[in-house]
């Protein structure tokens, strides 16, 4: 039996009303805060205006060119760290996200936080409560692909000594370092009992997402898109119920894919795979998470129906 909220969004869908969308709860659980904040907030605080990407990028190094051209060093001290995470709670509770999956990365502990995992901990806890009191925001662990192990080793372990944080994920060039490099920081994630996430299939072959599920025991992956490529894997991470937390725009954007209407999230979907839908740069790339709700709907990938399913899956729903 379809709920209020059900019936809601799907007339929104339809309707292409994004107000009405922005009331609904959604999920947003592939966010990097650094660069997923409000560009409103941002300039009132600044009084700088980030442009929007307006064309297509190739390649994560032209990523990073576009970010150190267009946002520089605006949040490289600790104040504007703090306001970087300001500005990502305000643009989530804009959006009517109620659940929220961010946090940071280890290396930045000793850059910003004075080494101190408790002033970390307590500058996200201070600022959600208050900016977005309501939102289920959960904790997640940070690691950079790039790092060697032994020094994400030894950030990683004040963090691993607390009980707040909810998931660990991995992200960064694909091409860095062999996956199974990680398996031992992720064995003691996995003891302490946090969600196993990894970025990979963006870049990589079908078979790479299948590996890093394999070598790092992960609950789900940031955008595993590639492996639409190979049935057989789809049908291997919907028989272990992977979820691929998906982010569209951003996939267009880096030329992962030609554009929305061929996105191969319908396959995946259609393969018994739950995909969520998510926002991943929104400094960059520029659609909230109801937007691409829209977006999809527009291109005529989904039906209000499917979407609503879709909604669902990212508040564990179903």
């Amino acid at each position: 039996m379809m709920s209020d909220y059900d019936k809601l969004f799907i007339s929104a869908i339809e309707n292409r009303d994004i107000q009405t969308l922005k009331l609904i709860p959604k999920a947003d659980l592939h966010n990097h805060f650094f660069l997923g904040g409000n560009r409103e907030y941002i300039n009132k605080r600044l009084g700088i205006t980030i442009p929007y990407l307006s064309n297509k990028l190739h390649s994560m190094d032209e990523m990073h060119t576009w970010v150190g051209q267009n946002i520089g060093d605006i949040f490289d001290t600790a104040d504007k760290r703090r306001l970087a995470i300001e500005a990502t709670f305000v643009q989530a509770y804009d959006d009517g996200v109620t659940v929220l999956e961010i946090g940071d990365d280890v290396w930045a502990n000793g850059h910003f936080y004075e080494g101190n995992v408790n002033l970390l901990i307590e500058t996200f806890q201070e600022i959600q409560e208050m900016f977005a009191p309501k939102i289920d925001f959960r904790f997640q662990i940070g690691l950079s692909r790039h790092c060697p192990v032994n020094m994400l080793e030894e950030w990683i372990a004040p963090f691993l000594e607390k009980d707040c944080f909810f998931s660990i994920d991995l992200y960064g060039d694909e091409m860095a370092q062999p996956i199974k490099n990680f398996k031992p920081i992720y064995r003691k994630a996995k003891e302490k009992g946090l969600l196993l996430k990894a970025h990979v299939g963006e870049w990589g072959c079908a078979d790479s997402v299948k590996e890093a599920v394999e070598e790092l025991e992960l609950n789900e992956v940031q955008h595993g898109i590639s492996a639409y490529k190979s049935p057989a894997i789809m049908n291997w991470l919907a028989d272990n119920k992977i979820q691929l937390n998906i982010c569209p725009t951003s996939n267009v954007m880096l030329n992962r894919v030609e554009s929305i209407k061929v996105h191969p999230i319908r396959t995946l979907f259609d393969h018994g795979i739950k995909v969520t839908v998510n926002s991943d740069d929104i400094l960059v790339f520029g659609q909230s998470v109801s937007q691409e709700f829209i977006n999809l709907y527009d291109a005529g990938l989904f039906n209000a129906q499917e979407l609503n399913i879709i909604r669902k899956y990212g508040l564990g729903i179903q």
